[in-house]
């Protein structure tokens, strides 16, 4: 599910840059991304 919104997310940041958005919407975009993939790693990855 999460990979999923990872997915979403990215897609539409790319598709943000490639049609050349608002700065200002691109890097909401890009924050919103990290998080996205910050909650990932700390509900999915187990640190040795």
């Amino acid at each position: 599910m999460l990979n999923d919104e990872i997915c979403k997310l990215r897609d539409r940041l790319n598709e943000s840059i490639v049609t050349g958005k608002d700065y200002s919407i691109i890097y909401q975009l890009s924050i919103e991304l990290d998080e996205l993939i910050a909650k990932y790693y700390r509900e999915n990855v187990k640190i040795k």
